[in-house]
């Protein structure tokens, strides 16, 4: 795990009035980060995920036939007399893909499937359920109204309807949708790149043999898998050690070849933390400081063209910064509007503490109670390096800065991971 403690330890649990409040963080870099230019156009299956760069308008209607909407008969609703004596003779059926062409008869019907188109003249469909076979005919068991079960041709979507605006970010959804209208190829925005490396001396790729003093990297692990679930082009650029000129040709590397450049490691105030030294001699500072837990260091700043996000070094840090700042940044360089993540109340099963002046996220596993209500509890230690603590947890415990103590039994406030880390 990438951890150097003491300073971010220190940091963490000495609050300064300069530092940023969480919800001031996070809007400043939606504000001050910009989409990337270019679009292109992708294969309808290949477009999960990926952000519209252009209207998407309907050329046609949806459904595009007046269709039913249940198995049963279609008639017409001003031959309906109120009894249910009357006879109504089947002229023929309907099928999905097969219309009757047929004319029907005065008081006659049409058998017709869900799907179907409504034969012309007929208005009304009875489900079979309410009717009942007679002399070569049907009987209603109920009067229907008239046009029930009928879905009007455009019901849905007409032609010329504006379907998707420029910055929507395509779900499941919205393919089948897209495929609805016959649309194959679809114009999004580019796929920003992004580059990432972690920092340290002490640091080993999987699979390397580990001597005195060295980890394992978990942090390019971490943060490869979080950037995974988004659009986005990967630059892996490994391990930069803790010395200053590597640093800073790393950096210049990473802002000539990617939109944005995202580090571990090397963001506090230690004697072998380069980062904010290295930002300010090729870019500039945005922001440093947040209050929050875990998490404070984290700077923000620009190198050219190439957003910079400088992550603190422990595990769990990295994967609530990214989160709570760097997904929603990243989301906006995409071209989308990113939205505040779901937050629920639920009830602690566990105590929680914590220092005031500062918003803290805690993991926490949300599940719901016998009697249907939303409990949680911690997942236990919530050090910043006890990375297991994330791999356990469904959620984020979100404690205000004003909070300390909070008894058990008491209302808090939980962000689930199901959307957040998807």
């Amino acid at each position: 795990m990438n951890q150097k403690p003491a300073p971010e330890a220190v940091d963490c649990d000495t609050p300064e009035p300069t530092q940023l409040k969480v919800a001031e963080a996070r809007k400043r870099l939606i504000e001050t980060v910009s989409p990337v230019t270019g679009s292109e156009r992708v294969d309808l299956r290949q477009s999960l995920g990926r952000v519209l760069s252009t209207p998407i308008q309907s050329a046609l209607d949806v459904p595009a036939h007046t269709n039913s909407a249940m198995d049963g008969y279609a008639l017409r609703s001003r031959e309906l007399s109120g009894n249910l004596d009357q006879l109504w003779p089947v002229a023929g059926q309907s099928l999905a893909g097969r219309p009757f062409t047929g004319s029907i008869p005065t008081g006659g019907c049409v058998r017709i499937m869900t799907g179907a188109c409504v034969p012309a003249g007929t208005d009304t469909v009875i489900m079979q359920e309410q009717t009942r076979a007679s002399d070569g005919g049907i009987r209603l068991l109920k009067q229907p109204e008239p046009g029930q079960n009928v879905r009007a041709a455009g019901e849905d979507i007409r032609r010329g309807d504006l379907v998707l605006k420029p910055g929507h970010r395509l779900r499941a959804p919205d393919l089948g949708l897209l495929a609805s209208l016959g649309i194959a190829e679809i114009p999004v925005i580019r796929r920003p790149r992004i580059a990432f490396f972690s920092t340290g001396d002490e640091l080993r790729s999987v699979g390397q043999p580990l001597g005195p003093g060295l980890i394992y990297d978990s942090n390019r692990y971490s943060l490869h898998g979080m950037l995974q679930a988004l659009p986005v082009e990967i630059l892996d650029m490994g391990v930069v050690p803790d010395e200053p000129t590597e640093m800073k040709s790393a950096f210049r590397q990473a802002a000539a070849q990617a939109d944005a450049l995202i580090t571990s490691g090397g963001v506090s105030v230690g004697d072998a933390d380069y980062v904010k030294a290295t930002l300010q001699q090729t870019g500039h500072i945005n922001f440093w400081k947040v209050a929050m837990k875990p998490g404070r260091p984290l700077a923000f700043g620009q190198i050219d063209d190439c957003w910079f996000f400088g992550l603190p070094g422990n595990p769990v840090s990295v994967m609530v910064t990214f989160y709570q700042f760097v997904q929603p940044a990243l989301l906006r360089l995409m071209g989308t509007t990113p939205t505040m993540p779901l937050t629920l109340s639920a009830q602690t099963e566990t105590p929680l503490q914590k220092k005031p002046g500062r918003t803290e996220f805690q993991r926490g596993i949300l599940s719901n109670s016998r009697s249907g209500r939303l409990v949680v509890n911690t997942t236990g230690s919530q050090g910043s390096g006890v990375l297991s603590s994330m791999s356990r947890a469904n959620c984020f415990i979100v404690l205000a800065p004003d909070q300390t103590i909070v008894e058990a039994g008491a209302e808090v406030q939980v962000q689930p991971f199901h959307g957040l880390l998807d």
